[in-house]
């Protein structure tokens, strides 16, 4: 969601090396943007609604030579997105940028007030602000100390999550930070440091970084950083190295990041079957025969990767699963035990409702295994056991590699499963095998397929309210495909399990909507055939994505052929078709795909 970037360097670049930074985080979403610089003996901001080219405009011909700053991108939570709103926000002695809600921002606003306090925002990061600002006004001594217990004093106040840069009047070369439910690093320099909301932001200027925790307070200029407990002791880090540089940032010749990361899955699928396969490195230390049950936890796209995995373990693996949304699992009795096993998938291992899961989950008993993508983040270092995925910085909002790395994960964990269990028959396995060790080549024939996916996008981009059906593992790729057209075209999509058309959602179709049905399972393949006619005796445009070989005349208008396998590979097929068609019809329609409005990369408040 909103990005956080401070720098503090021995030369007068600090905007420059802001904006760079906040470039890199445009990825997460954002409707504004701002930065404050120290200038002159003062705090100078400068904030604009919008892209962060327009906050650049603005500051073509003001003199802003200055060694040290802060800036950020908001996704708008608390107040409307303008200029006014838009951080950095400036009260009494403190400047502030704010990433995550404080809950309780309301009581504290109100006991602001009654102490003279005048606001100008409707943010809750504006009280944050006032508040360590009413707090170091209360210490006698205007020195370090002073500060930093200004801020640990407020954080104890605040409810909800955060993570701070902050700037005092009275030491304007110093940028102050800390953090709780939301994370932020310091980006190790040479004579030039910096914090930021991920490595992203800092990887134009320096790959090592260190994690910040929770209860961890900390102070950056341009000769170092320091690092301190709530009783202000020294807390020694250890300094991490990123493994990509800022080029994986960057479109390499394709139109968009999305379609870049589309052609992006086939090695990186690949790589996780050969990492799996050749050393096992993948952390897999889970003996799966003493659960009796699986809980899958998400949101989103990961949701429906976990829906994926579902179907796999269920009728594969032997084992019962549960799929739950996490803004749901942290507040139901999900009678969690220590016969559970609960798996929670995060691209960024920084999701709030996932991360709260996981924290519920452990303290009732569970076993916890997460599937991340970020590297050191928190959902990964407290879950009991990690598997990355490795796929690399995903810079699109909708994701692709993500969710299909995380299917490919759930796939070997389910493969795992049986070999413990004594249940994978020799000749399925090597089936399995072989697949796996073709993947890539499979994968990329699937992305050549550039002229149907055009041709699926010309008969259906014109249309308001599309639809998609399927049974079984093909109802959970017609979700994803749904959410991936409409998040990234705005055309109203709806996925419906095909068995249901009857029980009301047929009165929907009429004459020539499209939609879209989905049919790779065998033993259903007649069900879903005859639900796929119904639409069409009722005027539907038929378009059907099948491994099947069913002569499908006299049902569909465009058929998809993908690769027969197994359903462990045919999912990363059906779906990389369903995004490359969401790619097209968005294109066609004109929009902003890389960065669809209203939507952040990663949620980091509930």
């Amino acid at each position: 969601m909103c990005g956080i970037i401070g720098f503090s360097g021995s030369e007068n670049n600090a905007k420059d090396a802001i904006l760079t930074g906040l470039k890199n985080l445009e990825y997460r979403g954002y409707d504004s943007a701002g930065i404050a610089i120290s200038k002159d003996g003062y705090m100078k901001l400068f904030k604009s609604k919008g892209k962060i080219s327009k906050l650049e405009e603005s500051l073509e011909n003001i003199d802003t030579k200055s060694n040290t700053g802060i800036g950020h991108t908001r996704w708008a939570t608390h107040g409307i997105p303008n200029e006014t709103n838009a951080h950095p926000h400036k009260v009494g002695n403190v400047t502030l940028v704010h990433n995550g809600i404080i809950e309780n921002y309301q009581t504290l606003k109100e006991f602001l007030v009654k102490q003279g306090v005048k606001f100008n925002t409707q943010t809750d990061s504006e009280v944050a602000c006032a508040y360590i600002n009413y707090m170091y006004e209360k210490e006698e001594n205007k020195d370090e100390k002073a500060r930093f217990n200004s801020i640990i004093n407020a954080c104890k106040e605040f409810r909800g999550s955060y993570a701070f840069g902050i700037i005092f009047d009275d030491e304007q070369d110093t940028i102050y930070a800390t953090r709780k439910d939301s994370p932020l690093i310091i980006g190790v320099g040479e004579n030039n440091n910096f914090i930021a909301s991920d490595v992203s932001a800092i990887l134009d200027f320096t790959n090592k970084y260190i994690l910040l925790e929770e209860g961890e307070f900390a102070k950056i200029t341009n000769k170092g950083y320091e690092i301190y407990d709530t009783e202000l002791n020294p807390v020694s880090k250890k300094i991490e190295v990123a493994t990509w540089n800022a080029n994986k940032y960057k479109k390499n010749g394709y139109d968009h990041f999305m379609l870049k990361e589309i052609h992006e899955q086939p090695k990186v699928i690949s790589d996780i079957f050969k990492r799996y396969f050749e050393d096992n490195s993948l952390g897999i230390n889970v003996d799966f025969t003493k659960f009796e049950k699986i809980h899958i936890v998400a949101c989103g796209s990961a949701m429906h990767a976990g829906l994926v995995g579902k179907y796999l373990f269920e009728n594969y693996g032997d084992i019962d699963v549960t799929v739950e949304l996490a803004s749901e699992y942290r507040y139901k009795n999900m009678r969690i035990n220590d016969k559970t096993l609960t798996i929670l998938i995060s691209q960024s291992g920084e999701t709030a409702d996932t991360l709260a899961a996981l924290r519920i989950a452990k303290e009732k008993g569970a076993t916890t295994l997460s599937i991340v993508n970020a590297v050191g983040s928190t959902i990964a270092r407290e879950s009991d056991i990690n598997i990355y995925t490795y796929a690399g910085p995903e810079i699109a909002v909708a994701t692709t590699k993500g969710y299909t790395s995380q299917v490919a994960i759930l796939a070997l964990l389910c493969l795992n499963t049986m070999k413990q269990k004594n249940i994978l028959d020799k000749e399925f396995q090597n089936k399995i095998y072989n697949d796996f060790n073709n993947i890539e080549e499979m994968l990329n024939n699937v992305i050549s397929k550039e002229e149907e996916y055009k041709n699926i996008a010309n008969k259906i981009y014109t249309h308001n309210d599309i639809f998609f059906i399927g049974r079984g593992i093909d109802y959970a790729l017609c979700m994803e495909g749904s959410l991936k057209l409409k998040e990234i075209s705005y055309i109203h999509s709806e996925a419906y399990a095909a068995g249901e058309l009857k029980h009301g959602t047929i009165s929907l179709i009429e004459d020539g909507t499209p939609v879209i049905s989905i049919a790779t399972t065998d033993y259903i393949m007649e069900k879903t055939i005859s639900n796929i006619k119904e639409t069409k005796a009722r005027g539907a445009y038929s378009i059907f994505i099948t491994t099947s070989k069913e002569n499908s005349d006299d049902f569909s208008d465009i058929t998809l052929t993908l690769p027969k396998t197994t359903a462990f590979t045919e999912p990363l097929f059906v779906v990389t078709s369903l995004q490359l068609i969401a790619y097209e019809t968005a294109k066609l329609r004109g929009c902003d795909i890389d960065k669809p409005k209203n939507l952040a990369k990663s949620v980091t408040v509930e």
